[in-house]
């Protein structure tokens, strides 16, 4: 089993931080983590708090240059265009033969399969995985994000992977094959978007009824429309603690990325043909939702927000 010695870590957003944070505690003693984001100061918080054990580079070549494994972590399908194809920075600007590659970015398959395609013609003695992870901002703190791995159980460095992801997260999926990783990551954003917007209006119309939410949420979790939004993300403030909306859904998975993802989905699923009743009106949602200013920037369970629920429920319940 390899020991991870040299890694780079590429995209240090509100995933990727707490990614490099949970490895940089768990690593062997004598691994190094070389890391670089287009944001310095992020950088330069993980260096300082880890000054022995992260260590920060100029660019995406420079960490590729230093390293036997690389992970990226970045918002969209340009940005890991950019992080691996520019010919002056990007990771295959270097030499990367040999490396172990891991993107747990969540964009569009094509151009997954593109940058797979090119590290193959140009690198055949690397490996190229991609690997989305679900679990949310909430999940990546805690350490119990899901990877959703783009290869089969049989692939030689699957064990490797797997080695790797459990020091970030929780559970790893192999999901067949190249690509497969995002499929499953797309539809599982789908679902996942659609409860959101279903939970908030089974809230809404439950709460104009005279329901306490609390009430409602345990018989949601009683019932069959028991799901993880309604236990752990409960778009209605204050009803989870831990929840991004009962801390003005200021920490979480931002509106525009899932409006992002959700649109995502419904262009696979027309590619494959699949017939999906709910996608044009949830696209229609979340587009409204990102581009509300009173929603922007939020969790995306802001969508609550968006449709009109109520707020400040507890006034009318008296804390009670």
């Amino acid at each position: 089993m390899t020991r991870f010695e040299k890694l780079g870590f590429i995209g240090l957003g509100a995933m990727g931080k707490p990614m490099v944070t949970h490895l940089a505690h768990k690593l062997p003693p004598a691994s190094r983590i070389w890391v670089y984001d287009v944001l310095q100061p992020v950088v330069d918080d993980l260096c300082e708090e880890f000054p022995e054990r992260v260590l920060k580079c100029a660019n995406a070549k420079e960490v590729a240059e230093h390293v036997d494994t690389i992970v990226t972590m970045v918002p969209e399908g340009a940005h890991v265009r950019s992080v691996y194809l520019d010919p002056e920075h990007g990771v295959c600007s270097a030499d990367i033969s040999n490396r172990l590659v891991i993107d747990c970015s969540t964009i569009d398959t094509a151009t997954s399969l593109a940058v797979k395609d090119h590290i193959a013609q140009n690198f055949p003695s690397a490996s190229f995985y991609d690997s989305p992870v679900s679990g949310g901002v909430v999940g990546a703190i805690k350490g119990t994000i899901a990877f959703f791995l783009g290869c089969a159980e049989s692939d030689p460095n699957v064990e490797h992977l797997i080695h790797l992801m459990r020091l970030m997260g929780k559970e790893v999926i192999p999901c067949g094959g190249p690509s497969l990783g995002l499929a499953a990551k797309l539809s599982n954003n789908y679902l996942s978007g659609v409860i959101a917007i279903a939970c908030s209006e089974a809230f809404d119309m439950g709460m104009r009824s005279g329901l306490d939410p609390r009430t409602l949420a345990k018989v949601y979790a009683a019932g069959t429309a028991q799901n993880t939004i309604c236990d752990k993300f409960c778009p209605v403030p204050n009803v989870y603690p831990d929840a991004p909306s009962s801390g003005g859904w200021k920490q979480g998975f931002k509106v525009q990325l899932m409006r992002k993802d959700f649109g995502l989905a419904v262009d696979m699923a027309k590619r494959v043909g699949s017939h999906n009743v709910l996608g044009d009106v949830g696209l229609e949602t979340y587009d409204r939702a990102a581009n509300d200013p009173r929603c922007r920037d939020l969790d995306s369970r802001v969508v609550y927000r968006y449709l009109g629920g109520q707020e400040d429920w507890q006034t009318q319940h008296n804390g009670a």
